[in-house]
């Protein structure tokens, strides 16, 4: 509902055939870029702010161009790329971008796929990813000890020279066994192309790295890659038959572009990397070694395409645990409830829901009760007036309950920072003067930022632990955000310090204040919150068990660090830091 911003969706093609075979079966030389296409837009939520497409075409004679790449910026960027290309972007293998920037950063600096050049086509790296790395200061450190200057500082650029001097070594390599065995001139370079392990670049690169990706390369001599994080935190799926290797960020992808069953795809596996060699040889290949399974949850709850046929199910379920629950928050009364949700992402689960009240309890009413209109252009006015806009993005069904004597129930995938309901959801719901608004989220309540990909990244902008700190605070426990500070500032990262913020309280209690924070001032309805639990959230999503969202449970260390340094920040914004020296010089 609040439209988060996740990372970025990849797509990756690899022509296995001569680029006539594909004319004469498929009656257009463009299939490549056709399919490509159909990757990028099927996968348009994953990335709005700009997208990339790069090619390599093999056949190209030395001396020509073999190597190619478009960039846009904004909403129609696919369109944008796609049509600068024109017949130019002719080649066997293929990598498209979608970005939303995570970091602050834009610009079409920004925007993958990043390209490094070289007069040796096996020097050539091409770049892109659905990543975000948590100890990036660290890499570009080890960058300057080596006597390396990047022009540009950010993940993608750093990782793009890391991997790209890694390369290098590689080709170097080959080159003396080359010159050893007494060949010269082109015969070496064919060695070189024909030779390269691009596995030895990943593994001395991506073992530097904590965070979640999904790394995607292309090399001018014809090599493709896609590595995969070792805890699986960011998705990737891939197809290979004869003709074709494909792999993309959502599986429902391939399975549309390519006219797939679902057991005709798999899964990336955590550690490992899919290569395909310039013969078009395709083997998965470890690079690091697997860690405990991490899968995103999150990312199943929310960003990912609902029409996958695992999600799908994953989703109603979410919403049927949450059937009794919601009747007891009703105190029982369903005579007297219509149930709605939020759209668009709340759909599947409010199903679950309806399904689950119907198998226990009987019929109940539902009604289309929130519209979301189109995005209003918020852009063009000043602050104040961008507020009241925000207002009206949503709208309602009038008369679609009978005031003063019914309740309302209203499903959303997430509750995260809660500005969308207090100036907006709430205000419009009570206009229908509902007895009790019940807002349910089919999941659990959000409680600590991401540091893998989603725009989650500052404490205080999550409504679980602004009320954490509110029911501290009115409980005269202040001493426990002081001294989850002086824990989080002393360099102990070998656990979560903040999650001791929320240990004094139950999941009602901290409820029961965000929907006291979030109520809007003139606000007549009641209000109730109902959130997933997390026995709950596991029983649905099984096969995606990273939860720190919820849990503060990060799978890295730099997660772990990232979060007491996050608390840090906040506190050291805050008056109460002053008093916390105070206290220290009690003490």
């Amino acid at each position: 509902m609040e439209e988060l911003k996740h990372e970025c969706g990849v797509a990756l093609i690899r022509l296995l055939k001569p680029l006539d075979y594909y004319a004469q079966k498929y009656g257009t030389s463009r299939f490549g870029m056709d399919k490509l296409y159909l990757l990028m837009e099927k996968q348009h939520n994953r990335g709005q702010e700009g997208a990339g497409i790069a090619c390599v075409d093999m056949e190209a004679e030395i001396g020509s161009e073999y190597m190619f790449r478009e960039r846009a910026e904004g909403k129609d960027a696919i369109t944008e790329i796609f049509a600068k290309a024109g017949s130019s972007f002719r080649g066997q293998l293929l990598m498209g971008h979608l970005r939303y920037s995570t970091t602050g950063k834009s610009g079409l600096t920004y925007v993958h796929p990043f390209l490094r050049r070289n007069n040796w086509r096996a020097k050539n790296l091409c770049l892109c990813g659905n990543f975000n790395m948590t100890n990036i200061d660290e890499v570009f450190n080890y960058l300057l000890r080596q006597g390396q200057s990047p022009r540009l500082y950010g993940d993608a650029y750093i990782t793009l020279e890391f991997m790209g001097h890694r390369l290098d070594r590689e080709v170097e390599r080959l080159f003396r066994e080359a010159r050893e065995s007494g060949s010269e001139g082109l015969d070496i370079t064919r060695y070189i192309e024909d030779n390269i392990l691009i596995e030895n670049v990943l593994r001395t690169t991506m073992g530097f790295y904590d965070g979640g990706y999904v790394m995607c390369g292309l090399t001018g001599s014809g090599e493709m890659f896609a590595v995969r994080d070792p805890w699986g935190i960011r998705p990737a799926f891939f197809y290979k038959d004869e003709e074709i290797v494909a792999l993309a960020s959502e599986r429902p992808v391939l399975q549309t572009t390519f006219d797939l069953e679902v057991g005709q795809i798999t899964e990336l596996p955590p550690g490992q990397a899919l290569v395909v060699r310039r013969n078009g040889e395709t083997s998965l290949v470890q690079i690091l070694p697997p860690q405990k399974y991490s899968a995103c949850s999150f990312e199943r709850i929310y960003f990912s395409r609902g029409s996958d046929y695992d999600i799908y199910k994953e989703r109603k379920k979410l919403g049927e645990q949450l059937a009794e629950p919601v009747v007891k928050a009703l105190d029982g009364d369903l005579a007297h409830t219509v149930f709605s949700y939020i759209p668009n992402t709340a759909e599947v689960a409010f199903y679950g829901l309806v399904e689950g009240l119907r198998k226990q309890y009987g019929d109940v009413r539902t009604e289309k009760v929130v519209w979301k209109d189109i995005k209003l252009r918020t852009f063009i006015t000043d602050n104040s007036e961008r507020d009241d806009l925000a207002a009206h993005v949503y709208d309602i069904s009038y008369g679609s309950i009978r005031p003063g004597e019914e309740n309302l129930v209203i499903v959303d995938d997430s509750i995260v920072r809660g500005t969308t309901l207090r100036e907006s959801i709430f205000a419009i719901l009570d206009r229908l003067r509902p007895k009790k608004i019940v807002m349910v989220s089919s999941s659990p309540q959000i409680r600590y930022p991401d540091y893998y990909g989603i725009d989650m990244s500052h404490l205080e902008e999550l409504c679980a632990f602004r009320a954490a700190i509110q029911l501290l605070k009115e409980g005269g426990m202040e001493r426990v955000i002081l001294d989850t500070y002086r824990k989080c500032l002393s360099g102990d990262n070998a656990q979560n310090h903040v999650r001791a913020i929320y240990a004094p309280f139950s999941v009602e209690q901290i409820s029961r204040k965000i929907g006291e924070m979030l109520r809007p001032a003139k606000m007549r309805s009641n209000i109730e919150l109902v959130f997933q639990s997390i026995e709950g959230l596991h029983e649905a999503c099984p096969g995606s068990p990273g939860d720190w969202y919820f849990t503060g449970h990060y799978p890295t260390p730099g997660g772990i660090r990232m979060v007491n340094k996050a608390f840090v920040e906040y506190v050291s914004s805050l008056s109460i830091c002053k008093e916390s020296s105070a206290l220290s010089r009690t003490k």
